[in-house]
């Protein structure tokens, strides 16, 4: 079994090998109901930024990649016309 940190380092890796970087299209097409649940699950995974469950893994991934998931998240519930629930749902959550 991996540390976290032999853990985070292999992830690291894959994360810099060859062609990563590259831009790839994907269409996808789910009901606004999985928009919301995708949503919602990539916000949660930005918000524990490498907390024990998920062992350490998110710590080293460079901050921009966190702004790029999140632009993403806003993206797919925009364009679902989900954007004013979804901020409605965030504040009923808080209280």
């Amino acid at each position: 079994m991996l540390t976290a940190s032999e853990a985070g380092k292999v992830f690291d890796t894959v994360l810099s090998s060859p062609g990563m970087n590259e831009m790839v299209k994907i269409d996808l097409k789910m009901s606004r109901k999985h928009v919301l649940l995708l949503s919602n699950v990539i916000q949660r995974g930005l918000n524990s930024k490498g907390d024990e469950e998920a062992g350490g893994l998110l710590a080293n991934v460079p901050k921009d990649i966190f702004a790029e998931l999140s632009k993403i998240s806003e993206d797919c519930l925009q364009k679902a016309g989900l954007s004013e629930l979804s901020e409605k749902l965030k504040a009923l959550n808080t209280k």
